[in-house]
């Protein structure tokens, strides 16, 4: 099977600067992520706000260096490729926003935003351009008619397909889908995950699937990435992460999903306090302050990620 994208360590600091009191903090926004990722699956990466999902969105989609660590797209190392290569690796990586609404240009019709990567990418000429924008509507579930409107012509749900159909035109191999339907309804969340796994079938696409919460990857992920303040706390196959969580925090999250099967309800976990600032991590493990299980050790000694059974886990208490 095709190993799409690689990553090992990966990491991004920023270094922030000015503030009260001057001086120069450092922002561990990533901080040593690692994931193999095959043609036609799925890696979910979920966790709150600030855990640093986005930032590795950024990463992979190079969009933004990695500060250390080592990358590796369709078999290319990034750290050591040149211009031209990372313009083509561009073309091998795309990416859906989240805001179907603030995602699409309002000024341009839908024939020339679907266009425009083909336009900027290949010499084809403007009957082939027109030709491929045309297929991928049909793909998408949209109508031909749909090449000559604008976007606010669209509700939400259309406006991500259309998005889609614009990541899908140069034919990529991984996609990055950054929260795609949060901002949908929840009756046309569904119809959108299903598209997504529909055109991965067809182009064998791989999907890095960012999400806040565990309800929506369970039935696209094939592997789940949870991440707290930077930092993986757990990895592996779905069905062990959901059927058998090893982290606190996974737990947690499990907690609060909403299942309809009586039967998969966990208890209600309740975290304790705020997500810590990630310009000031607690010491230890960053988890420990609102860890119902936290012991002396969790405080002073950070726990690393190691293998149990088929998932890795960071926590002290898995250890003993």
């Amino acid at each position: 099977m095709d190993i799409v994208a690689q990553a090992s360590g990966l990491t991004r600091y920023y270094e922030i600067g000015g503030g009260i009191g001057g001086g120069h903090r450092t922002l561990k926004a990533l901080d040593g992520a690692g994931f193999t990722l095959h043609a036609g699956k799925t890696l979910a990466v979920v966790g709150e706000s600030g855990c640093g999902k986005s930032t590795l969105a950024r990463l992979i989609t190079l969009i933004e260096p990695p500060t250390a660590g080592q990358l590796t797209l369709d078999g290319v190392d990034v750290a050591s490729a040149d211009r031209e290569a990372i313009r083509r690796l561009r073309r091998t990586v795309q990416i859906v926003f989240q805001d179907p609404y603030g995602s699409l240009n309002p000024r341009k019709k839908i024939g020339t935003i679907l266009e425009e990567p083909l336009v900027i990418n290949t010499d084809r000429d403007a009957e082939a351009r027109r030709a491929a924008a045309l297929e991928m509507l049909d793909r998408v579930g949209l109508r031909r008619e749909h090449y000559n409107r604008y976007p606010h012509m669209f509700s939400g749900g259309q406006r991500q397909r259309i998005a889609i159909a614009r990541a899908l035109m140069l034919r990529p191999k991984l996609v990055v889908a950054d929260e795609p339907v949060s901002a949908l309804d929840v009756s046309i969340q569904a119809q959108v995950l299903n598209l997504l796994m529909e055109l991965q079938e067809e182009f064998n696409l791989a999907y890095l699937f960012i999400s806040h919460g565990l309800s929506v990857v369970e039935h696209i992920s094939n592997e789940v990435m949870v991440m707290y303040l930077g930092r993986t706390v757990e990895q592996g196959p779905k069905e062990e992460v959901f059927s058998n969580p090893r982290h606190p925090y996974t737990k947690a999250l499990l907690a609060s999903t909403p299942f309809v099967d009586p039967a998969r309800r966990a208890e209600r976990v309740v975290l304790k306090g705020e997500l810590p600032s990630p310009l000031d991590p607690p010491g230890g493990c960053a988890f420990h302050k609102r860890c119902p299980i936290a012991k002396a050790r969790c405080a002073s000694e950070r726990p690393e990620l190691a293998r149990h059974d088929s998932v890795d886990v960071a926590c002290h208490a898995v250890e003993s």
